[in-house]
């Protein structure tokens, strides 16, 4: 099936990639509230390293073999964070040094994720800098090199809020080091569909960058890839998506009955659902009210890739049937006549008067988008991922200049 996102123009999918990108780091924000609620912070921080390391390996290799920059040194992992959500440009404002195809650096200028943490306390940042930073970087870096190893030179907690960078780390490739094993959620995640999902190939002959195969870039300029490459690009973000929204699954799963696990996940989606519908609308300036809400809904991550997930939008309605997403049993498989808090929240992203009808089964249904005469408050949810920084994020012009060895 054609990708949704081959409606948007270049220039639209140039600005909607890093926009799709902060949207992944942003499940997270979400998700870990809740964690943390039902288990305490050792614990969440336990379900984020399981979560984190079961899908950044698989994410990392479909978006090498797409843009054709499949390799074994640190340049190609340098590409790889570039174009993961766990670090979306500039609100993860990585830097990059690379000394040799086996030794590299990277610091980071600016660290949401740090912005977010430091105002709940030293406990917590030590939990993400450290618990959780030390295994998924090197099984971030396992994608690429399995000899790979990422080891901090300072990190969090600052002595002070005008310490610069807020982190700074090597990254050394060396037949002598032990090979890092992948946790055991990657592999239930590897048999899910979302791992092996084929997307349309990219067009080489289509104006623009086809590939990232050329020099690593110290910050990657979406505009001058082609549309083509920026459609597929955009669909595997959605992937990556659903891969850790999958593997977040397994880790609460393991931890929790069906019914606080299926709560966990619910809220997860009800907070990301609507953030995310918001920031679309605002960044492709989408129109207001049922028109505009239709067509967040189709550009939504809950709803792509097209290859991905079964739906078919209306002028006010998207019909949902069985598809590899609801047999994977993630995100859409939330949703529906039984529940559709998710689709409330994403609706109200757009306009606090909207509001859905959902009409079917558990299997295969529609939602009817309307307008209510009242304004419906925020989703308790969604009020809780916007606590993060990246929420009211704005991206920024950048040059794109090539990194060489020093």
């Amino acid at each position: 099936m054609a990708s949704r996102y081959a409606s948007l123009t270049r220039d639209e999918l140039a600005t909607l990639v890093p926009e799709l990108l902060l949207i992944g780091q942003l499940i997270d924000r979400s998700g870990m509230a809740w964690c943390i609620s039902a288990w305490g912070r050792e614990e969440m921080a336990q379900v984020a390293i399981e979560e984190w390391s079961g899908a950044s390996p698989i994410y990392t290799r479909r978006m090498q073999d797409a843009l054709r920059y499949r390799g074994t040194d640190v340049v190609t992992i340098f590409k790889g964070l570039q174009l993961d959500i766990g670090a979306p440009p500039q609100f993860m404002d990585f830097r990059y040094t690379v000394h040799d195809p086996w030794h590299g650096e990277f610091h980071l200028d600016h660290c949401g994720a740090l912005m977010d943490v430091e105002p709940m306390g030293e406990s917590y940042v030590v939990s993400m800098c450290h618990d959780i930073e030390d295994p998924t970087f090197d099984a971030t870096a396992v994608a690429t090199n399995a000899k790979a190893q990422v080891r901090p030179v300072h990190r969090p907690p600052r002595s002070s809020p005008d310490q610069h960078p807020h982190c700074r780390w090597t990254v050394t490739i060396d037949e002598s080091f032990p090979p890092v094993e992948p946790l055991p959620a990657y592999y239930e995640v590897i048999e899910k569909h979302a791992a092996t999902v084929a997307l349309d190939p990219i067009d080489p002959a289509d104006e623009g960058a086809a590939d990232y195969s050329g020099p690593l870039l110290s910050d990657v300029d979406f505009g001058a890839f082609s549309h083509s490459a920026l459609v597929r690009i955009a669909d595997e973000v959605c992937l990556q998506m659903h891969l850790l929204n999958l593997s977040f699954e397994v880790a609460v799963r393991a931890r929790a009955d069906e019914a606080q696990a299926a709560e966990i996940c619910r809220k997860q989606l009800v907070g990301i659902a609507g953030l995310a519908a918001e920031r679309i609308h605002r960044a492709l300036r989408l129109p207001d009210g049922v028109a505009g809400a239709v067509r967040v809904l189709e550009l939504h991550p809950l709803l792509n890739p097209a290859a991905y997930n079964n739906a078919v939008v209306g002028d006010s309605s998207v019909t949902v049937g069985s598809s590899p997403a609801s047999e994977d049993g993630g995100w859409v498989a939330l949703c529906g006549p039984d529940d559709p808090s998710a689709l409330q929240a994403l609706v109200r992203g757009v306009d606090a008067h909207l509001d859905v009808e959902v009409t079917g089964t558990r299997e295969a249904w529609t939602a009817h988008v309307v307008r209510r005469d009242e304004a419906a408050p925020e989703a308790g949810e969604v009020a809780v991922t916007r606590f993060s920084t990246g929420s009211a994020f704005e991206f920024e012009p950048r040059r794109s200049i090539p990194i060489t060895p020093v």
